[in-house]
């Protein structure tokens, strides 16, 4: 009898430790949404652009299924990124522009290994991203296929970070999308734009890999008002941005307690004056549905600041 009870407490012992990687490895990312919508797309009449993008996360609240969660039911406590891309496009010919995003995270991460809370915090590299965009489906280049890579230039073995949090996932994707623009009036103040883009991981460098991500925006632009003696232009622009992402996989990933649907309202505000644009936006979540416990962040910041020539 003794050696039953041994036997099922050992049984009992190896249970509770096979879930320890569904506690410690929950997170939302989600960074794709700031990939598509507004100040994402080169103007028609650009020859091209050189950019400097600003973003910010912060993952500080434990979501399960459509609602919130006990923060106890998940041992990561905090997830907070600084998102700084350097990227530029080209216009080659009226049919065909290339562009490139170099970003560099700075990210803490707090998490609780069992004896207390401790948070890591790391800067490094992340994953270059090469895209080449068709607009030779409409005389006034306003629609877009958009064909490109995400090479896995970044760290993704920071020894105190989880498969999903590191700055890199390791993994090669496939990017995919389209996108269509253009004016609602004739004096082209109230504009449209509405975008859709796949990340397909294609290969990784470890056993982890990330799920597929679909990002989607949809909304307008309204170049109404002017300052500074019409000097400067200043458009409100609203959004609606929707992302979708399936569970990982992998001997290091956690399917359970990864893979979300998402609904972001994307108010923001973009100035232009010459050849310069400021944009900038604030993000929140109207919808979201997570697979297990994840942390998910209440608001979401963009600024980008854009050189055309």
């Amino acid at each position: 009898m003794l050696n039953n009870r041994i036997l099922r407490a050992a049984l009992i012992a190896a249970s509770a430790l096979s879930l320890l990687p569904s506690l410690a490895q929950a997170c939302a990312c989600g960074c794709g949404v700031f990939s598509v919508g507004a100040g994402t797309l080169m103007a028609d009449d650009a020859r091209g652009s050189v950019f400097v993008e600003y973003d910010f996360m912060n993952q500080n609240k434990n979501w399960s299924g459509t609602s919130s969660a006990l923060a106890a039911g998940n041992a990561d406590k905090k997830i907070r990124t600084d998102f700084f891309t350097l990227g530029g496009q080209y216009r080659l010919n009226m049919d065909w522009s290339v562009s490139a995003e170099i970003p560099v995270w700075n990210r803490a991460f707090a998490t609780d290994d069992g004896t207390g809370v401790s948070t890591f915090t790391h800067s490094a590299l992340g994953d270059v991203r090469l895209k080449a965009t068709w607009t030779g489906l409409s005389k006034d280049m306003g629609t877009g296929l958009i064909v490109g890579v995400k090479l896995p230039t970044g760290d993704h073995a920071y020894a105190n970070f989880d498969p999903d949090t590191e700055i890199s996932s390791g993994s090669t994707d496939l990017i995919l999308g389209a996108y269509r623009q253009g004016a609602l009036n004739r004096d082209n103040t109230v504009r449209y734009f509405v975008q859709a883009q796949l990340e397909q991981p294609v290969s990784s460098l470890s056993s982890y890999r990330p799920g597929q991500e679909i990002d989607a925006s949809i909304g307008a632009s309204w170049a109404g008002w002017t300052l500074a003696g019409g000097q400067i232009t200043a458009a409100p622009v609203i959004q609606l941005i929707g992302s979708i992402r399936a569970h990982d996989s992998g001997g290091q990933a956690n399917p359970g307690d990864s893979g979300y649907e998402r609904l972001v309202l994307s108010p923001g505000v973009e100035f232009q004056a010459g050849d310069w644009r400021l944009f900038a936006d604030i993000g929140a979540p109207v919808y979201q549905r997570v697979n297990g416990q994840q942390l998910t962040a209440p608001l979401l910041f963009k600024t980008m600041i854009t050189r055309r020539f």
